[in-house]
């Protein structure tokens, strides 16, 4: 609880509230100004909450504020028989609902204002039936509900656009830098048409190079459609394999099954599932209220000191030595049909929480088969995404060894073949090496004969020329054979192209006939989805009435038992107290003094006359104080003044002799005087 009135105080200080509270004024505000204080909080989340609470009866304020709750889907603490508490908290200005209230509001104050923002436009009006017969009526609530998805849908959009995480600044620079690249590329086209025009036949290279481009971007979009149609192909056989297994399984399991056995197996399923459902399954819901509800409790609380802690372990004391002395009593007792009934509730106990054990280890153990099926399942359909084949069982996994075996040994002599032929590859490259070096040595040789002879270079320039010519020739062929080339090409893409569809025509067949088959399955698939669901319903239903049924006879059963327990006190009681009474007529009526002097009534009048002699003797003891008191207080009074005068007479003493011992004189008319008084209060004292 303090976490949470600091939690409201620092929020409360912060914009826009700015209320300057600390943990002591907060605390001690009024109930009046706690419920201003809320009604502000709710101002901010909806503005027409703004208003003066002084100004407006209790109830239009409670009316109000539940109202704006409801809508911000508020859920009080506790359930819903505590609804009437919290009306009447709000009402009056209870802490223990506000400070939750409060505290809620102030964690989602923007999701709460969205939400306020959103319910002016999105609660629908509830029109009577009676008036909707009205074709205007009509007519304006179909418009209305229009005009509120048209606002949903906006909503949305608005919603996704600034989530997505563009600016206008950032949008700007897109378009700006977008239309720098479109002059770019236009003055790029203008230079590429200046270059082309120069080339004879440029209009048909133009226009062959168009279709060119269309016929590769319909490929593409083809390539494209076939990855799709693949990826719906593959998806199609993955569903019919899971439906073939599952028909496969169902099969197998009924195969050996008789009508009897398939109907025991029903009988356990139906046990195992009533089980779960009736016992297990209500338990542990109660059990969990249990836990919640008290935790709630614990919640709702507030802080506990040392002293309750102290006091609650006290009563934890008192209560167990109860339960230990109930317990003896019931052990003294040793009634032979407890002791059996007894046992046989022990023995009920522990088969049932065998059975408890049990079920929840099948259920484990169902749950892992599942998770292991799942497994399975995903492990089969990475294999097949990742190398398009199944995984390997039986006789096929056995070829499959085999024929890795006689690749093996291909294998073997492929790579006997390669070290071979790369030991022939290094003899040539070390042959390659020594006719380099003796061509360099000719080289050589050649270049000194020709310096000798004046002509040197001669064979340099020879060999230039010989390449240039090579050049030239080969720069005239390729000119030759560029038209050729391109006339080719157009042939050759024709001839693709149709090939293409030539290809593609069985495939799109193909995959009519199992777009057909994907139809039919998926109409069947919805068929049996909605017989399950249709099923489930009815279970639903039959399972609420059950623990409707349930938890009324629980309820029913704890009332009938406290009210036994209590019935069977209030007998043990009136037997002990009907036990006293004939025990005290016994007594009395006996004629034995002994038996007389046990009785109760005997007992009662002896303690009478005692305490009435205690009161005469006290009475007595009073009278002679009073009688005494006046004598006494004079005497009292008399032995202070005696106290008095000794202590001056003590005074004078220590007095005369310092004056002595200085060697002055003393003063004996004041010694004199003493004398006197002291001579005087012994006559008056005696």
């Amino acid at each position: 609880m303090s976490d949470q009135i600091k939690f409201i105080v620092d929020n409360l200080n912060k914009e826009p509230f700015r209320k300057n509270y600390n943990l002591i004024t907060f605390d001690s505000l009024e109930p009046m100004q706690l419920l201003q204080v809320l009604n502000d909080v709710l101002a901010e989340i909806d503005p027409k909450q703004v208003v003066d609470i002084r100004e407006e009866m209790p109830e239009q304020t409670a009316k109000r504020m539940l109202s704006l709750l409801g809508i911000l889907k508020y859920k009080p603490p506790g359930n819903a028989a505590d609804m009437s508490t919290f009306r009447q908290g709000l009402v009056i200005g209870s802490k223990p609902v506000i400070y939750p209230v409060l505290h809620w509001l102030l964690q989602r104050t923007s999701e709460l204002k969205k939400r306020a923002y959103l319910a002016r436009f999105l609660i629908k009006l509830e029109v009577p039936s009676e008036f909707l017969q009205d074709e205007t009526v009509a007519d304006t609530n179909k418009q209305y509900e229009d005009l509120m998805e048209a606002f949903k849908t906006l909503h949305k959009e608005c919603e996704q656009l600034k989530t997505s995480g563009f600016s206008t600044a950032e949008i700007r620079r897109d378009i700006s830098a977008m239309e720098e690249e479109k002059d770019q590329l236009i003055k790029r086209v203008e230079r590429l048409k200046k270059r082309v025009e120069a080339v004879q036949n440029h209009q048909r290279m133009l226009k062959i190079a168009r279709q060119l481009r269309v016929e590769k971007e319909r490929e593409e979009f083809l390539a494209q459609q076939k990855q799709e149609q693949k990826n719906q192909l593959f998806h199609a056989v993955q569903r019919l394999q899971r439906i073939q297994n599952q028909l496969k399984s169902m099969r197998h399991a009924a195969a050996d099954a008789t009508p009897e056995s398939l109907m025991k197996r029903l009988e356990e399923e139906i046990k195992f599932n009533s089980y779960m459902v009736t016992e297990k399954f209500p338990k542990e819901l109660e059990n969990k209220k249990k836990e919640l509800h008290f935790l709630q409790k614990v919640v709702s609380e507030p802080a506990m000191g040392h002293s309750d802690l102290l006091e609650l372990e006290s009563k934890i004391n008192e209560i167990n030595t109860q339960i230990n002395q109930l317990i003896e009593k019931k052990m003294m007792r040793n009634e032979p049909i407890e002791g059996k009934l007894s046992l046989y509730r022990q023995q009920a106990s522990i088969i049932s929480r065998k059975k408890e054990a049990k079920a929840e280890e099948l259920q484990e153990a169902k749950e892992k088969l599942a998770n292991l099926e799942r497994e399975v399942s995903v492990k089969t359909s990475q294999t097949r995404e990742f190398d398009g084949t199944e995984v390997l069982k039986g006789d096929e996994f056995k070829r499959y060894v085999s024929k890795l075996r006689s690749k093996s040994t291909v294998f073997k002599k492929k790579h006997q073949i390669i070290a071979e032929f790369k030991a022939e590859f290094g003899l040539l490259q070390r042959t390659e090496e020594l006719l380099k070096q003796r061509h360099e040595n000719i080289q050589h040789q050649l270049q000194t004969i020709e310096e000798k002879r004046g002509i040197s270079g001669y064979s340099y320039t020879q060999e230039e020329l010989e390449r240039v010519s090579a050049l030239k020739s080969e720069v005239d062929e390729m000119k030759g054979r560029t038209l050729d080339d391109m006339s080719e090409m157009v042939k050759k893409l024709n001839s693709l192209v149709s090939e293409k569809k030539s290809a593609l025509a069985p495939i799109i067949k193909e995959l009519r006939q199992l777009r057909q088959k994907c139809q039919e399955l998926t109409q069947e698939c919805d068929e049996k989805k909605s017989q399950y669901d249709s099923c489930a319903a009815g279970l639903e239903s039959n399972r609420s009435k059950l623990e409707q049924e349930v938890r009324g006879l629980r309820e029913e059963c704890l009332q009938e038992e406290s009210r036994y327990h209590y019935i069977n006190c209030m007998i043990k009681n009136l037997e002990v107290q009907l036990r006293r009474a004939t025990d005290e007529m016994k007594a009395y009526v006996s004629s034995d003094q002994q038996e007389k002097r046990k009785a109760i009534r005997e007992q009662y009048t002896k303690n009478i006359a005692e305490q009435e002699n205690l009161g005469k003797k006290l009475r007595e003891k009073q009278k002679a104080v009073r009688e005494s008191h006046g004598p006494n207080m004079k005497q009292a009074k008399m032995w202070h003044d005696f106290e008095q005068l000794m202590e001056c007479k003590k005074q004078c003493f220590l007095k005369q002799q310092t004056q002595t011992s200085i060697g002055q004189p003393g003063e004996p008319e004041d010694w004199r005087t003493l004398q006197k008084k002291e001579h005087s209060f012994l006559r008056t004292g005696t």
